[in-house]
Formats: structure tokens, C-alpha cells, sequence
């Protein structure tokens, strides 16, 4: 069964930073693409960037030019860099496969706050 452990979230100021890890285990992750979704109160979990596993990247237009997703297939993480986070980046952040309809069992996530 693969697991997907979310770390790296907290809280910070408009305009600040934090860099999100995800680990995943239990799965040779090189060939799955990967994706990084958030779900903010009363909203539904929307994907925000993914990465192929060939590293071709996609972002939501909400965050483009701000958020940056990478991965390591050697250490079976994927990262993604947020840089001028808003108040409306404010949610529970997970990772999961993407560009395709199944998905992995779906971690705890880690929460972002944006708040001055």
C-alpha cells in the first residue's frame, strides 16, 4: 500500500514563503505523474500545480508564476515552493498521483495558513 506523508506547512504572513514535502513510500514513484492539491473550508480539493514523471510541469492560473513543484525520484518526494502566498492560499495542502483519473490513498496533509 502506498503511503503519502505531507510535511512543511505553518503559518505565515502575506507575501512570505514555505516549502511543502511529500514522501511517498511503498511504490517505485518514478512513473507516476504527481500532483499537489489543497482544499480551503467549504471548498472542494482542487489540484494547484503537477509534474509529469518526466518532469513537464502544470499550474493552476491561481498560482502561476508563485508556486514551483519539483521532485527527487530518488528519495520519492515531491516539493512544492510557494513564494508570495495570499490570503486566499489558505488550505490543507496533499499530494497525490495526477493527470489521471486514479489516485493514491490520500495522506493527513499539512495545513497553510496566510495570515497577517
Amino acid at each position: 500500500q502506498v503511503l503519502l506523508v505531507e510535511s512543511g506547512g505553518g503559518l505565515v504572513q502575506p507575501g512570505g514563503s514555505l516549502r511543502l514535502s511529500c514522501t511517498a513510500s511503498g511504490t517505485n514513484f518514478n512513473t507516476y505523474h504527481m500532483g499537489w492539491y489543497r482544499q480551503a473550508p467549504g471548498k472542494q480539493r482542487e489540484l494547484v500545480a503537477s509534474i509529469t514523471s518526466g518532469g513537464t510541469t502544470y499550474y493552476a492560473n491561481s498560482v502561476r508564476g508563485r508556486f514551483t513543484i519539483s521532485r527527487d525520484n530518488d528519495k520519492n518526494t515531491v516539493v512544492l515552493q510557494m513564494n508570495s502566498l495570499k490570503f486566499e492560499d489558505t488550505a490543507v495542502y496533499y499530494c497525490n498521483r495526477a493527470l489521471v483519473p486514479a489516485r493514491f490513498s490520500w495522506g493527513q496533509g499539512t495545513q497553510v495558513t496566510v495570515s497577517s
